[in-house]
């Protein structure tokens, strides 16, 4: 699967928000928004027109993109998924909610989505006893997401946990310590997903 290879804290700077794509950076005044919160580019400081209409309705989309580390295709593919399911505003979101990847970086095995997906493309989790390498796998209420016995010790994993202890977990998940191993607890609602994204804007671009 396709995906972003560029800089990526120029991402955040051109929506105007950390997107919390390098882990703990984000958090220090190393963060790009914290030294240059201005577009990126030759001219990103004389970049001050208002967005209004399909302006704010693509820059929607690609918060959601970028935050996710989806890219076009497949991104279409989730919203499409969502519009078959009742009540469109908030499915597509909770559809990228349950990706593996998310889901390794919500239970707090990574400091970053980037890095979750990492993770499991080298193999270091399991999903009810099977190792699944695919970040875009859509866990389910009731699935066990562990780590292999032999990555327990890895440091990446550990640094990771060690960073994150107070982030805390999402209500739709829990995590076991001392096993390394969380749970999907239920299906993740709207409410439960803290991010500030309007879905509505993003239906009304595809509606176009």
């Amino acid at each position: 699967m396709a995906r972003y290879i560029g800089p990526v804290c120029r991402l955040c700077r051109r929506e105007a928000m950390k997107l919390f794509l390098k882990g703990e950076r984000c958090y220090t005044e190393k963060c790009a928004i914290e030294k240059r919160n201005f577009p990126p580019g030759q001219h990103g400081k004389a970049r001050k027109a208002k967005l209004a209409g399909y302006g704010l309705q693509l820059r929607e989309k690609q918060k959601v993109k970028r935050i996710y580390g989806v890219l076009e295709d497949q991104f279409r593919r989730y919203f499409e998924s969502a519009e078959r399911t009742r009540g469109i505003t908030g499915v597509t979101l909770q559809l990228l909610e349950r990706r593996l990847d998310n889901v390794v970086y919500r239970l707090g095995l990574a400091t970053s989505r980037p890095q979750a997906r990492q993770l499991v493309r080298h193999g270091h989790f399991l999903v009810n006893g099977k190792k699944v390498d695919i970040p875009s796998y859509s866990v389910r209420e009731g699935d066990v997401v562990s780590v292999l016995g032999r990555s327990q010790k890895n440091p990446t994993i550990e640094h990771a946990m060690e960073e994150v202890k107070g982030r805390g977990i999402p209500e739709w998940l829990s995590f076991d310590p001392s096993s390394v191993t969380g749970r999907v607890v239920s299906v993740p609602t709207r409410e439960q997903i803290n991010l500030p994204v309007q879905e509505q804007l993003i239906v009304e671009l595809y509606s176009k």
